[in-house]
């Protein structure tokens, strides 16, 4: 794990630390607009930005969306250990800055990452605290649908999406809470509820405040 060695990256340290929130789902389930329209509401909410070496669709900005990077960069952070997680989706690198997230939860921000299963699974092994949830579509009608109105992908590519979802949502148990995303407001306030249930744990408490309420 990356250390915070520099008073800059110090500044701003909160005494209670964030938390991390993993939510995964196949491709077209929403997970991304979920994670995105959440942060938007909810104050000390994070997005984290991923690393990719897929090019840019319409719209998307670098540093926003994701850090568009070379794939010999992208090789270059996996020498160096700076990926809390990576992996190769449908032939393009994705991958999560361990400096990114200690930043973010050492100034006392919640983070929320959306990632395949297999990226979840690393960040098991190095984060088992953190909180994982797992979105499904209503349907595989319904998923084909999503994927079709984006207008971005071939019928070949999502005929492999369609059958890569079918294996991605055998795992859903690996995953503290699952969400079925029929209806976006209703999924957004069940996401909300777990991200506001896990603040009330006991050891979330700012232990500075429990002093002066006992004092």
């Amino acid at each position: 794990m990356l250390k915070l060695k520099n008073k800059k990256m110090q500044k701003g340290v909160s005494s209670t630390k964030g938390s991390l929130f993993i939510v995964s789902a196949p491709s077209g389930a929403g997970k991304t607009t979920l994670c995105k329209e959440l942060c938007k509401s909810m104050p000390r909410l994070k997005h984290s930005v991923s690393y990719t070496t897929r090019l840019r669709r319409k719209g998307e900005r670098d540093k926003v969306h994701y850090y568009f990077v070379s794939r010999a960069e992208f090789r270059k952070m996996i020498e160096k250990g700076e990926f809390a997680e990576w992996a190769v989706v449908y032939g393009n690198f994705y991958g999560t800055s361990i400096r990114n997230i200690e930043e973010l939860k050492c100034r006392g921000y919640d983070i929320i990452l959306d990632i395949d299963i297999h990226g979840a699974m690393q960040m098991k092994q190095k984060y088992k605290e953190a909180v994982y949830v797992f979105i499904l579509p209503p349907s595989i009608k319904v998923l084909q649908k999503r994927l079709r109105d984006r207008m971005s992908d071939s019928d070949d590519t999502i005929k492999e999406r369609l059958a890569e979802a079918r294996d991605e949502m055998r795992n859903y148990r690996n995953y503290d809470f699952v969400i079925v995303n029929d209806d976006i407001k209703s999924a957004l306030l069940e996401l909300e509820s777990i991200v506001r249930a896990s603040r009330a744990r006991t050891e979330k408490i700012d232990q500075i405040l429990i002093g002066k309420l006992l004092k």
